[in-house]
């Protein structure tokens, strides 16, 4: 059995995976602030509520773009199941089928999900991933992450809108009956969620006429089931791509 656990910016997902599947899967809010002991009564009370015994978790394997929860996480998982988790990081990507350049400048998250994608589809591919930021990984035929785009995530938009201005409210971020907003929740929605469905379909747009090819689009992340639908360009959605790719990881390295 496996314990997989992604540390983002603004959320934790983790999960157990064994027989060939996902048994269950949590998302948590990431907080820096929290401690190891902290940590250890959420892991408890969920991992207990899904049936899941610690002395059967043989593996575990951690990616985090926090590197101060890195220390705390792994204090934690000794604490609780007694095992050291196997860390992403350059360390580890020899090992692994893809050419990775700048290995200290690219996420682990990033590593995990071109992992998942390029084994799951081979191809040129690219996967953008909803999350805190917006990120759009493209890998080649030959396992090489091509490039790398980042732009602000969608909540991180809204949370900026909201934080600088003196009107403008937090909104839900679902796409609006109309790109004419008729009152202010629907005029930002129409800005922010349909305005980055353009920011979507240009990257991949450009992506297609750099590279003269076509590219399997690939999405994932905690938004990407909002957002995904609403591009003609998308032709998937992996909501657990980043532990896929944790767990084709722990097996190679």
């Amino acid at each position: 059995m496996l314990l997989a656990i992604d540390i983002g910016n603004t959320n934790s997902v983790f999960g157990i995976h064994d027989s060939g599947k996902w048994l269950n899967y949590w998302r948590i809010q990431t907080d820096p602030l929290k401690t190891a002991d902290e940590y250890e009564v959420i892991f408890r009370s969920l991992i207990t509520s899904g049936e899941i015994y610690k002395s059967d978790i043989q593996k575990i394997v951690l990616c985090s773009v926090v590197p101060s929860l890195v220390d705390p996480f792994t204090e934690m998982l000794v604490n609780m199941i007694g095992k050291e988790p196997l860390i992403v990081g350059p360390d580890i990507y020899p090992k692994l089928p893809l050419k990775i350049l700048n290995p200290y400048q690219i996420g682990a998250d990033l590593v995990a999900n071109a992992v998942a994608a390029y084994s799951k589809y081979g191809g040129i591919t690219m996967v953008i991933d909803f999350g805190t930021a917006l990120t759009f990984t493209t890998i080649g035929s030959d396992g090489e992450i091509l490039g790398v785009a980042i732009a602000p995530g969608l909540k991180t938009a809204i949370s900026s809108l909201a934080g600088n201005t003196a009107q403008l409210p937090f909104v839900h971020l679902s796409a609006p009956p109309s790109v004419l907003g008729k009152n202010t929740v629907h005029a930002i929605q129409s800005g922010v969620v349909l305005g980055y469905c353009g920011l979507v379909d240009s990257i991949i747009n450009r992506t297609r006429d750099e590279l003269k090819t076509t590219i399997m689009v690939v999405a994932t992340g905690g938004l990407s089931s909002q957002i995904a639908p609403l591009s003609k360009n998308i032709d998937a959605i992996e909501k657990l791509l980043t532990l896929d790719g944790l767990k084709l990881i722990s097996g190679l390295a």
